[in-house]
């Protein structure tokens, strides 16, 4: 609905424009030759459509009878009430009456709607008349327009009809009602609006109009009495009606509304209490802060959860120590609920508190502490989770390093490297490399960031220069890759670390390393280590992020090395990625070997499909068609083999057109 009202609205502005340059050209005729036009028996109908188009802005009291005399016309009419309802004279308003009394179907209807437009209050008894009319769209017009005139007489007027009215009629009706009462409210008339708001409150009609009804009479009078007309709707058993006072209520300002809303919140059932509480949380009252904590306190687990949240909702600082008491419930769910809270709280007071449960004794709840304040972004915390970062606490050392990732900048980097070469323990190594990692990719400049790094590795132990290792594969860059070359190069080197060295190789970001990983597999001195290189530089030959000549050659590279059954299989999913015509002779091969016959003719089939589909796809060449000739013939059962069979004719036809 909102999409067509988007559209309409933008194609009046478009009509609105268009027309607004045409009226500007031909404002310089004045608005008797315009009445000539209309008046001419042989002026086109567009011809008198333009002329009564620009009445609208030039018309005068001598334009209205001959504007007027258009208005049974039944392809005219409605341009004629156009032209005639900004014309400023009491004159408009005697013809649209004298209109009233003669026409019938749809140009009484839009005469009757120019009436209410222009809000004729002498026109009351003659639209009253029509309210009893047997069809419903002139009855309906008729309160509508009432409605907009909006005066005691007019809401007389669909009052006296109304009990007698047909019942698809009602509702309409009732908007005549509400457009009087919202007129009666504009105009200072408070009593005559809350009669009405009170008349449609109590009716048996329509659900939504007794809905009206009450938000009208609550927001009309406001104060005490808007309040308790509040407080005797809260326990209503008409859901509609008691979502109508709780809606009102967020409405309707001052403390009165707010004594009901905490009075009634204890004398209702949980699901009632459960929305006053939400009714409560948007009252911005300090007030609230006590009540909404006893009944966090204690009670129904849903009463509770719903008052923990609502807390949250005023957001004021007197909710900092309620929320931090409440974490310490033992009600799991209540305690995790309070934190939430917590730290969707604005303000000093809640990062002053946060504070001091990150410089707390309590491990659980200086954790949690360190959860908020990556979830409330203070950087503040910083300083203390470094020291943190050194507490006996092994846990509590993990945490402050996860934390220090994700709040931590580049000035970190010295207090951390210094953290990695003093680390006992694996899962301490382990953390400062996750920090080292996030702090790093954050960084404006990465590979400036972590140039320090690299020359930290002749004085780490085996399990720190893994993890600096691995910090540099996720940063790359020139000296990066030095870094790395190093190790490898280094013959005394650790096991694990130069085989961390060749992983890393494996997942550089550029193609920088690939020459290294090529070299690797054809001459590292173990055989561990060409198995390594080789599986890596396969990897890497399968990235799509590299460009299609390249990877293309790294697969020839490799042809010659490859022994093992998955080897040939990285290095056909690797070809299959690069999906060209150049890789199918290069896949075909294997389609003579047992252990990689189905790769392959998934493969190729996969290729040759996309190769050939679609209505502009190029022929395909000679040994397009021979690779998928033959993996047709290689694999010949099941649905790989129906579907060889399907892309082999797909691509003879395209090679016949």
């Amino acid at each position: 609905m909102l999409k067509r009202l988007i559209q309409s609205t933008l194609c009046l502005a478009m009509a609105a424009a268009v027309a607004g340059t045409a009226w500007g050209q031909a404002a310089t005729q004045p608005a008797e030759k315009l009445v000539d036009v209309i008046k001419a028996a042989d002026s086109s109908h567009k011809a008198k459509a333009d002329a009564l188009r620009q009445l609208a802005q030039v018309g005068t009291k001598d334009s209205v009878p001959a504007i007027a005399a258009l208005l049974g016309d039944e392809t005219l009419g409605h341009m004629a009430r156009f032209a005639l309802e900004p014309i400023p004279d009491p004159s408009v308003d005697a013809a649209l009456r004298d209109a009233l009394g003669r026409l019938q179907g749809m140009p009484l209807v839009g005469v009757i709607g120019s009436v209410g437009v222009r809000r004729d209050a002498k026109a009351i008894n003659q639209l009253a008349g029509f309210l009893g009319n047997p069809d419903p769209v002139i009855a309906q017009a008729a309160a509508r327009a009432l409605g907009k005139i909006g005066t005691q007489a007019a809401a007389d007027a669909i009052l006296a009809a109304l009990p007698t009215t047909a019942e698809a009629n009602q509702v309409n009706f009732c908007e005549g009602l509400f457009r009087c009462a919202e007129a009666m409210a504009a105009a200072g008339q408070k009593d005559q609006a809350m009669a009405l708001y009170d008349r449609m409150r109590s009716m048996t009609g329509p659900a939504q109009v007794r809905a009206g009804g009450l938000r009208g009479a609550i927001l009309i009078r406001g104060g005490k009495q808007g309040a308790e007309l509040i407080r005797q709707h809260l326990k209503s058993e008409d859901p509609n009606m008691l979502a109508v006072a709780v809606r009102a209520s967020y409405e309707l300002p001052g403390p009165e509304v707010t004594a009901v809303l905490l009075a009634e919140v204890q004398n209702v059932g949980v699901d009632h209490q459960v929305m006053l509480i939400q009714a409560i949380s948007k009252r911005g009252e300090s007030s609230v802060i006590t009540p909404l904590a006893q009944l966090a306190g204690g009670g129904n687990r849903k009463v509770r959860l719903a008052a923990v949240r609502a807390l949250a909702e005023v957001g004021m600082p007197q909710t900092v120590p309620v929320l931090g008491k409440l974490m310490e419930d033992k009600d799991q769910e209540i305690s995790q609920a309070a934190q939430e809270s917590l730290a969707s709280v604005a303000g000093r007071e809640a990062d002053q508190f946060v504070l001091s449960l990150v410089n707390g004794t309590n491990p659980d709840f200086r954790t949690r502490g360190m959860d908020l304040a990556v979830r409330r972004r203070m950087t503040t915390v910083v300083p203390v989770l470094l020291k943190a970062a050194t507490d006996p606490d092994a846990r509590m050392r993990s945490s402050a390093l996860r934390r220090l990732g994700e709040l931590g900048s580049v000035n970190e980097l010295p207090a951390l490297t210094d953290l990695l070469l003093k680390a006992q323990e694996g899962g301490d190594v382990d953390a400062v490399e996750q920090a080292l990692t996030s702090i790093i990719g954050k960084a404006e400049k990465p590979e400036v960031a972590a140039a320090g790094l690299g020359k930290l590795l002749p004085q780490a132990r085996p399990a720190q220069q893994s993890a600096i290792l691995r910090v540099l594969s996720t940063v790359g860059g020139a000296d990066a890759l030095n870094a790395v070359r190093g190790v490898i190069a280094d013959a005394n080197a650790d096991k694990d670390v130069r085989a961390t060295a060749i992983r890393s190789l494996g997942t550089w970001k550029t193609a920088d390393a690939a020459p290294d990983l090529l070299k690797l597999a054809q001459n590292a001195p173990a055989e561990n280590e060409k198995v390594l290189g080789l599986r890596s530089y396969i990897r890497m030959a399968a990235r799509k992020d590299l460009p299609v000549e390249a990877r293309l050659q790294m697969c020839k590279d490799v042809v010659p090395l490859v022994q093992r059954d998955d080897e040939k299989k990285a290095l056909i999913s690797a070809l299959q990625n690069i999906g060209t015509a150049d890789v199918l002779a290069m896949m075909v091969p294997y389609l003579d070997q047992a252990g990689t016959r189905e790769e392959a003719a998934t493969a190729i089939v996969t290729t040759v499909d996309n190769l050939t589909r679609g209505r502009n796809a190029p022929r395909p060449s000679v040994e397009t068609l021979a690779a998928i000739e033959k993996a047709a013939a290689t694999v010949t059962e099941g649905s790989l083999g129906q579907r060889a069979k399907a892309v082999l004719q797909q691509a003879s036809n395209k090679a016949r057109q």
